[in-house]
């Protein structure tokens, strides 16, 4: 009888070591390139990924757009490797086009709103119409917008539709590869407008609220698995996993509407 029980454990021992070392060699390292827009939800979210999979994530971050050395289509420029492509859904369309991304690949995931931050403590004036908008921006003395999808609107378009784009040239300014909370939160500028979910991870600042409906814009975030990637299924596994219901109440959470399927 003993002898049966210690063969038994044996056995089972020996099973248990062959099925770990099968889940070892079945996980991949999937590189992933991310913008900031679902930085906070996806720092929540990855570890149970890795945890349910087996699979490990190597993240880089960058704009979706833009010449900024960190930029995701700069760092695809220079080679360097990546699985999954995270970013604003236009430009992993353009990415799509070049034929760095499979098509058939291509998941939305959230739709993202653009607000506004002051310094933690300030007054919080009003944007709640597009008049009170027009009056907040011309009495501000510096305005910071981000260089991706929402700064591109604010200097390029949202100034124009509000007939200010003249009085605001002095006074506002692109940011770069950086938080623009983090720029208001150092007094560098008085408002700073970007994506919500990239405004409220962000210590420091606090969060006015979104553009007004009329002049809102929304940017779409989606994903892709890069051609040519070394990890396809993992890869497609990530992506299912950011698009699913399990997902989506911590991309609510972070000021992203989930795009349900």
């Amino acid at each position: 009888m003993e002898s049966r029980s210690r063969l038994s454990r044996a056995l089972f021992c020996g099973l248990a070591g062959l099925l770990l070392s099968f889940v070892t060699a079945q996980a991949a390292e999937v590189k992933v390139m991310i913008s900031g827009g679902l930085a906070a939800a996806y720092r929540v979210l990855t570890p149970e990924f890795e945890q349910s999979t087996g699979n490990r994530l190597s993240t880089a971050w960058g704009p979706s757009m833009g010449t900024t050395h960190d930029a995701i289509p700069v760092r695809l420029e220079r080679g360097e490797p990546a699985d999954v492509l995270i970013m604003v859904g236009s430009a992993l369309g353009e990415m799509v086009r070049q034929g760095k991304v499979i098509a058939d690949s291509r998941v939305d995931l959230v739709r993202s709103p653009i607000g506004m931050v002051v310094k933690a403590g300030a007054p919080k004036p009003d944007i709640g119409s597009v008049e009170a908008l027009k009056r907040t921006l011309l009495a501000a003395r510096s305005v910071a917008y981000s260089d991706s999808a929402s700064g591109v609107y604010v200097g390029g378009e949202l100034f124009k539709r509000l007939g200010i784009a003249e009085q605001m040239q002095g006074k506002s300014r692109m940011i770069p590869a950086d938080p623009v909370a983090g720029v208001v939160a150092r007094g560098e500028a008085e408002l700073g407008f970007q994506q919500i979910s990239e405004l409220l991870p962000i210590p420091g600042a606090d969060l006015v609220g979104p553009l007004p409906d009329e002049v809102q814009k929304i940017t779409v975030f989606s994903a892709g698995v890069v051609a040519g990637s070394k990890e396809p299924e993992a890869a497609r596994a990530l992506i299912a996993f950011l698009a699913s219901p399990v997902a989506a109440p911590t991309l609510r959470k972070s000021g992203l509407e989930p795009i349900t399927k």
